[in-house]
């Protein structure tokens, strides 16, 4: 597919994970594509990469700004740049709230005000967050990563409410546990890693992780001028871990 062809398109946390294997398709299918990372090592062309901390307002807006200078514009922006906690609301001190508020809410507040001045000028303006489906379901020791996912949620539809009529479209994708980096340095802290992995997969009701390659394309499908009338949106890509109850497999 061509349909990004011609389109500029910045991707947060895109050195790894579901982050590259998205910049990696917009590239693919025609997008000129810049990488903004806290450490964007190891990201090769076509890709153009520009580092910066999302809790630094003044290193992310010079990044934007470098990025779109050197694109030409920018008329798509996925906001994927996240950090993970677990733990329930007794386990994570006040300084670690802040930290992971600051980056997983605050990351896309300063993205989103230094690109929205470049989006209005674009004919296919489009925003997508990387949400989660701790945002929609309770999960076990997840209450700060949930807490911040839900608010991600609402803030995106507030911005797709705000936006709308300056011609930006924004929605989110929700993956379910997907089979990144993060999620394996988890498994590996586990005492027993592949009870663990068995775990996770077992509450995915297809039986195994979520692909970065999968939500990658659920993220292109919201993002591309093809979904023109898609706003407000959040796509489930999570195995119908949220929609779906499954009766127990028969012995």
């Amino acid at each position: 597919m061509t349909d990004f062809q011609g389109l500029k398109a910045l991707v947060t946390g895109g050195a790894s994970g579901i982050g590259r294997a998205t910049a990696e398709l917009l590239a693919a299918r025609g997008a000129d594509v810049a990488v903004l990372d806290l450490a964007p090592d190891g990201v090769d062309k076509p890709l153009r990469a520009y580092a910066a901390d999302l809790t630094d307002d003044t290193a992310v807006r010079d990044a934007v700004a470098a990025a779109a200078a050197d694109l030409g514009g920018l008329d798509v922006l996925i906001n994927n740049a996240g950090v993970g906690a677990q733990g329930t609301v007794e386990d994570n001190d006040d300084a670690q709230w802040h930290a992971v508020l600051d980056v997983n809410i605050l990351g896309i507040v300063r993205t989103t005000r230094a690109a929205l001045p470049h989006l209005r000028l674009s004919t296919d303006a489009a925003i997508v967050n990387t949400c989660s489906i701790a945002a929609t379901a309770g999960l076990p020791q997840r209450a700060l990563y949930s807490a911040s996912k839900g608010a991600v949620l609402s803030l995106t539809l507030a911005m797709a409410a705000d936006h709308v009529r300056d011609g930006v479209r924004v929605n989110c994708v929700n993956p379910g546990t997907v089979d990144t980096p993060w999620v394996g340095r988890l498994l590996a802290a586990a005492p027993d890693p592949a009870a663990e992995r068995a775990a996770l997969e077992a509450r995915q009701p297809t039986g195994r992780l979520v692909t970065a390659d999968e939500v990658a394309g659920a993220i292109a499908y919201l993002a591309s001028p093809l979904s023109g009338a898609t706003t407000g949106t959040a796509l489930a890509v999570d195995g119908g871990m949220q929609g779906l109850r499954l009766r127990p497999v028969q012995q």
